[in-house]
Formats: structure tokens, C-alpha cells, sequence
């Protein structure tokens, strides 16, 4: 049967055509490998969900694996008002937002190529009345959306836009030019966001975690977090994009059905993933073990399968991405409790049990004996280093965290008694 095509995406790869995204009279999406993609042994699939195949790949698997680079919920609602389209057409979004998303893909339209990082004079560094102004715009525009310049999309619920350092201050990027960071504005109904999950970040890495780089900051009395971009290779004056898909886009899961209350990724099915698709897997599927084990120390029931992420360094070798939106969420009592993803068969750390330990040991594939001396060690250099004192790059004000150093040093001890149980 011959579809009917409505409009046609470019999807490309760095400077190189991957294949092509297409939308049909219906409001189905369709994605076709191109040829030269498919000879080349030297290039990989763009999604695990999407192996490289003659046959195109419909709808459902092209709004979960391209859908899922565009920003969700209040988000996307609002980006979609501010362009005049419907936030259910993720077509007609990357085709507004598509320039520098998540990874190393562009999508633009026929006859267009990607344009080169350019030369001559850096972007605009903005001062701080600029900045401010600009943080105070994200809420009715996000990613300056229908602004003109650079076309960006992020995934994700809260508001952030990528950026660039110019000696130190933060540029809006120019057209063709990769972002290297991300500011994230705190939230008006979350006071404290910034400085928490920049704590969560700085407490990660203290432990050998390998998570992202960021800064708490602020400006004209608003806190933002400064967030170095994973996905981003500096080298020689040049920024490369490297590719990456978070654990929902892997499976072929859409946005909407990120929790795994919902329907979505299980700890078992990531896993399986980190198993199936990484270079070295022994190694990925600790990394994976230690994620969970710290969200339960710290008490982030977010982390969904989109707060996970494959990265494919230049060298070709795929790794679990640095950790990222490690957030306390039990500091606010208004936010659920439950894990995004059980703990075994335990949704909070007050449910952890001998069970619980031995339900994610399965699911893990790891041993039990291993799994409780890992969760006892990992939680013992919790306390080490908040006994010692948690380095927060930018915070100097600690007031700004509240309880939380002690309310994690708490539930670390009370983790590490339950692993020895």
C-alpha cells in the first residue's frame, strides 16, 4: 500500500544524512533509513529501538525514539503555543525545535543541510540584567521558542535551555553552533531545586559515581543550575556532538509512559538493555546497580527510564551516561514518595527488605552476597563523605539545602542496616 506523504524531515547525523522522517496525511510519522547508512558497517543504528533495516519504521517507535528528544508536559505545551502548533504533532515540533537536541541528530527540512559551527566573533556573553531577563522569559517561552536563532530541544519536564560559555559567561549559542551547557532555572514552587540536585551531583561524584558536572549560581536573586553537557566533546577549539538516547528511547517507550507505574521500563528491563547494548557490559551493569542503590540513599523517586541515558563516545564504545537529574525529592512532601522503578518489590526505603534485595539481585543479575556488600559500601562513603563535608561547586551558603545533608546521612545508615539483615 503507498502511503501518502504530507512533509518530509531530513534526519542527519553530525554532517552526514541518516535517513528520513516523514509524516503522512493521516498524522503517522515514518522513518527510513537511507541507503548509504545502511551499507556502512562503520555507522550504528540511531536507536536501539530502530536496527538498521530496508523497512520503515512506523508511528509508535518514531514518537517514542524522536518524540522523546522533544521537551514534555507544561513544557511542551507552551513551547507548542508559542510556534502555533498542536504539542500532540511531534512532527511540526522538531521541525521548529530540531537544530540541537539530545545527542548528535538534526532534523531539517529538504534541501537544507546542517549549518557549520561558525567562525569570527563568539556569541553574545550576557551580563547579568540579560541573564535574568532571559530566565524570566523561559517560563512563557521555553527554549526561546518562535524567537529565531538557534533551533534546541530538550526532553524533560522542567524548563532548561543549552547554552554556551564565552570566557566564563553564558551565551545564547549561534545558529550552527553545538550547546555545551544547560541552565536549568529553579522552579518558583520548588525553592531550594538548584542547590539540591547540585548537592545530589556533587555527592554522586565525591563517591566515584560518574555523574554530570554542574554549579549552583544565581542571578538577580534567582538560583539556576549550570550544567556541563555529557553529550558534548571539546577538543581543539571545536565542540563535537556525541550520540546519546536515554533507556525510553532505547525501548521503543514513549514519553508518556516513562514510569513503570504507568506501564513502562522496569529495573529488569534496563538492565537488559545495559546488557544488550553496551560495550562492555559487566562493567555498565555495576554502573546501573550503583545508580539505583544511590537514588534510594538520597531519595529520588525520579528516576525514571528517561532519567538514564546510552552514550556512544567518539571512539565508538557505547557506556551508561553520566548520571543526571539526581534530585531529593522527599523534600517536598507534595512530590510521591514511591520509586519511579521498585527497589525489588520496595517503592520507598522504609519497604526495603531481605525480599527487596533479593527481587532486584534478580533483576539485576547480580548476585545477593554482592548486591549487599555493594549497597553496605556504597552507603558507608555516603556518610564518609557527608561526615566530611560535601564540596557543592558555586554553593556557599549551605542554608540553601535545608536538612538535606543530614536527612541523607540518616537514611544511608539506615540503608546500610538493611543490607546486612
Amino acid at each position: 500500500m503507498t502511503i501518502d506523504i504530507l512533509d518530509r524531515l531530513v534526519v542527519w547525523s553530525d554532517q552526514r544524512i541518516a535517513g528520513e522522517l516523514a509524516i503522512d496525511r493521516g498524522g503517522a510519522m515514518h522513518f527510513t533509513y537511507a541507503a548509504d547508512w545502511l551499507a556502512d558497517d562503520g555507522v550504528a543504528a540511531l536507536s536501539q529501538a530502530l536496527p538498521k533495516q530496508a523497512a520503515p519504521f512506523g508511528d509508535a517507535l518514531c514518537k517514542a525514539v524522536f518524540g522523546g528528544l522533544l521537551p514534555e508536559e507544561g513544557q511542551r505545551t507552551a513551547i507548542a503555543r508559542a510556534l502555533g502548533v498542536s504539542p500532540d504533532n511531534p512532527f511540526r515540533l522538531l521541525a521548529a525545535l530540531g537544530g540541537d537536541v539530545a545527542g548528535a541528530l538534526a532534523f531539517l527540512p529538504e534541501g537544507e543541510t546542517p549549518p557549520v559551527s561558525p567562525e569570527g566573533d563568539p556569541a553574545h556573553p550576557l551580563d547579568d540584567a540579560e541573564l535574568a531577563d532571559l530566565i524570566g522569559r523561559l517560563p512563557r517561552v521555553p527554549m526561546l521558542a518562535g524567537e529565531g536563532g538557534a533551533r534546541l530541544s530538550l526532553a524533560g519536564a522542567q524548563g532548561k535551555l543549552p547554552v554556551v560559555l564565552v570566557d566564563g559567561a553564558i551565551a545564547v549559542p549561534r545558529i550552527g553552533e553545538p550547546s555545551t551547557h544547560l541552565i536549568k532555572p529553579e522552579p518558583e514552587r520548588f525553592s531550594g531545586l538548584a542547590a539540591n540536585e547540585a548537592f545530589c551531583l556533587a555527592l554522586a561524584r565525591a563517591i566515584g559515581l560518574d555523574a554530570a558536572m554542574a554549579a549552583w549560581q544565581e542571578v538577580a536573586g534567582k538560583p539556576y543550575l549550570l550544567v556541563a553537557r555529557y553529550d558534548r566533546l571539546g577538543r581543539d577549539g571545536h565542540t563535537t556532538r556525541l550520540h546519546q538516547e536515554d533507556f525510553a528511547q532505547a525501548l521503543g517507550v514513549p514519553s508518556n509512559r516513562k514510569y513503570a507505574s504507568e506501564g513502562g521500563p522496569t529495573f529488569r528491563d534496563c538492565f537488559a538493555l545495559a546488557r544488550q547494548a553496551t560495550t562492555r557490559p559487566a562493567r555498565e551493569v555495576l554502573k546501573l546497580a550503583d545508580a539505583a542503590i544511590f537514588n534510594l540513599i538520597i531519595g529520588n523517586a525520579d528516576a525514571h527510564a528517561k532519567n538514564f541515558s546510552l552514550l556512544r563516545r567518539d571512539n565508538g564504545e557505547v557506556v551508561l551516561a553520566p548520571l543526571y537529574d539526581l534530585v531529593a525529592t522527599h523534600m517536598w512532601p507534595e512530590l510521591s514518595a514511591k520509586l519511579a522503578m521498585r527497589f525489588g518489590r520496595a517503592a520507598t526505603l522504609e519497604d526495603t527488605d531481605a525480599e527487596s534485595f533479593e527481587r532486584f539481585a534478580a533483576d539485576a543479575g547480580l548476585g545477593l552476597p554482592f548486591l549487599r556488600r555493594r549497597t553496605a559500601a556504597l552507603s558507608a562513603k555516603v556518610q564518609a563523605v557527608i561526615a566530611n563535608g560535601v564540596d557543592v561547586p558555586g554553593l556557599e551558603n549551605t542554608a540553601y539545602l535545608g536538612d538535606l545533608s543530614a536527612i541523607v546521612l540518616d537514611r544511608a545508615a539506615r540503608l546500610a542496616l538493611k543490607a546486612a539483615m
